[in-house]
C-alpha cells in the first residue's frame, strides 16, 4: 500500500455479507448469526448458543482495487481445557474465486470450556486486526471467509481504495443443516469445509447451517431453514441425535418427518436431500451417549451405550440409516423433489482404512475435500438431484 494513499472505512452492513441469518448490534459492531433471533430465543442451550454465532460459512463479499485490506474483528476463541488446539480460527482471502492468502486475529476473548465437568469461563481480550497486503490494484471480487470456530464481532472493514457490493450473479442458493462435521470440524478453514469446496465446486451461493453438536431436529431450525430463501436444501441428520442420546426411535421417526414437513411449509417444491450419517465405527452399532478421552492433551471420543439396548429403542447409527431411508422412500411416493443420500457413499468403510477419524469422530482436512468431491459428484452432477438446468 501506498502510505500517502487514504484509508476508505466502510459500514460493515448485511449486502456486504453472505451466509449469515441475521446481523446483531453490539457495543463494538455486529455479530453475524446463523440462526434468527426467534430461534435463539427458544433454546437456552450455552453449546448452541456458541455453535450458531461461530460463521461457519459466513463472508464479507465485495468488490475493490485495494491493495491493502484491514479488518478490525473481536473474537472469541473456544479452549477445551487440556486439549490440543483444533484447526478453524483462519481469515481465508479468497480473490476472484481463488484462495490467495490466509490470516489469524490476535487478541480477543477466549472462553475456556471444561469437557469432563461442563464449566466455562471467558477471559475478555482487546479488538483485533487482521491484514492483508500485497494485492493487485485492479478491480477484483473478496470474499473474506470467516473463522468457523472463532465467535466474530466485526468492528470495522478499511481499504486503500473504495468497496462496493457485488451482485450475486445468479447463482443458486444453497442451504444446508447439518452437524459439526457440516459445521467445520477440523477443516483448515471455513473456504475448505466440505460444503464450502462443493458450493465452490457447484457453483453455489452457500448459506451454512451447520451446527456441532446442535443438528437435534429443533422445530426452531427447521422454522429457520423453512424461513430462509433458497434455490436447493440439504439436511444431514443423525450423529448428533446418537452421540447426544436424545431420543429412541419412537420419537425419531415422527421427529423426522416434522422437520421436513416444517421445511416443506415455506419450500413446497424446492430440491430437498435428505443425507444420513457418514461413517463412525463408534456409533454404527453402539448407542450413545459419546464421551470425551483425554490421552496425553489428544481428545478420542467413544461411545458408551450398550448395544443391547436397541432391542429398548436405542438409536444406532445404522438404525438411524435405515430409518431415514424408510422415511424418504414413504415421501417421495408424493414429494418428487425430495431425496436421499446414504452418508457412507461420502465417506465408508474403505475411506475410513485409509483415513480414519482422527479423533474417532470429526473427519480431517483431507477427508473434508474427499467428502466434498463425492458430493459434487453426486449431487450437483449430472443426474444428480443438485444438477444444474
Amino acid at each position: 500500500m501506498d502510505d500517502s494513499a487514504p484509508w476508505t472505512t466502510t459500514p460493515i452492513t448485511e449486502d456486504l455479507l453472505r451466509g449469515a441469518l441475521e446481523l446483531e448490534r453490539t457495543e463494538h459492531g455486529v455479530l453475524p448469526h446463523r440462526l434468527p433471533a426467534r430461534a435463539r430465543a427458544q433454546c437456552a442451550d450455552g453449546q448452541l448458543a456458541v455453535v450458531e454465532a461461530q460463521p461457519s460459512g459466513v463472508r464479507l463479499v465485495f468488490r475493490t482495487a485495494a491493495t491493502a485490506i484491514e479488518l478490525d474483528v473481536l473474537p472469541t476463541k473456544t479452549v477445551y481445557r487440556g486439549a490440543q488446539a483444533l484447526p478453524g480460527d483462519a481469515y481465508d482471502l479468497v480473490v476472484d474465486g481463488r484462495l490467495v492468502d490466509r490470516a489469524t486475529a490476535d487478541g480477543g476473548n477466549v472462553l475456556t470450556i471444561d469437557m469432563a465437568t461442563g464449566t466455562r469461563t471467558t477471559d475478555s481480550g482487546p479488538v483485533a486486526t487482521v491484514r492483508f497486503t500485497g494485492l493487485a490494484a485492479e478491480p477484483k471480487d473478496v470474499a473474506i471467509w470467516l473463522p468457523y470456530r472463532e465467535v466474530t464481532e466485526l468492528v470495522a472493514l478499511r481499504t486503500d481504495a473504495p468497496v462496493e457490493p457485488v451482485a450475486p450473479h445468479g447463482r443458486r442458493v444453497w442451504l444446508h443443516h447439518g452437524s459439526s462435521i457440516s459445521h467445520g470440524s477440523n477443516a483448515e478453514s471455513s473456504s475448505t469445509t466440505w460444503p464450502a469446496l462443493a458450493a465452490a465446486a457447484g457453483g453455489v451461493e452457500l448459506v451454512n447451517l451447520g451446527l456441532g453438536g446442535s443438528a437435534l431436529l429443533d422445530p426452531f431450525t427447521a422454522r429457520a431453514l423453512r424461513d430462509t430463501p433458497a434455490d436447493l436444501i440439504s439436511v444431514k441428520l443423525g450423529i448428533n441425535v446418537v452421540n447426544a442420546d436424545l431420543m429412541r426411535l419412537r420419537a425419531f421417526g415422527p421427529a423426522v418427518h416434522g422437520f421436513l414437513d416444517t421445511i416443506r411449509e415455506g419450500h413446497p417444491d424446492t430440491p430437498l436431500l435428505v443425507v444420513s450419517p457418514i461413517l463412525c465405527p463408534i456409533h454404527e452399532d453402539t448407542p450413545g451417549p459419546g464421551a470425551p478421552v483425554f490421552d496425553d492433551g489428544v481428545v478420542r471420543f467413544r461411545a458408551t451405550g450398550d448395544p443391547a439396548e436397541r432391542a429398548a429403542g436405542k438409536l444406532t447409527l445404522t438404525v438411524i440409516r435405515d430409518e431415514l431411508a424408510r422415511i424418504t422412500a414413504q415421501r417421495a411416493a408424493d414429494d418428487p423433489n425430495l431425496h436421499h443420500l446414504d452418508g457412507r457413499e461420502l465417506y465408508g468403510e474403505e475411506d475410513f482404512a485409509e483415513l480414519p477419524l482422527p479423533d474417532a469422530l470429526h473427519p480431517d482436512a483431507a477427508t473434508h475435500q474427499r467428502i466434498a468431491e463425492r458430493f459434487t459428484e453426486r449431487v450437483f452432477g449430472p443426474g444428480g438431484p443438485f444438477a444444474a438446468p
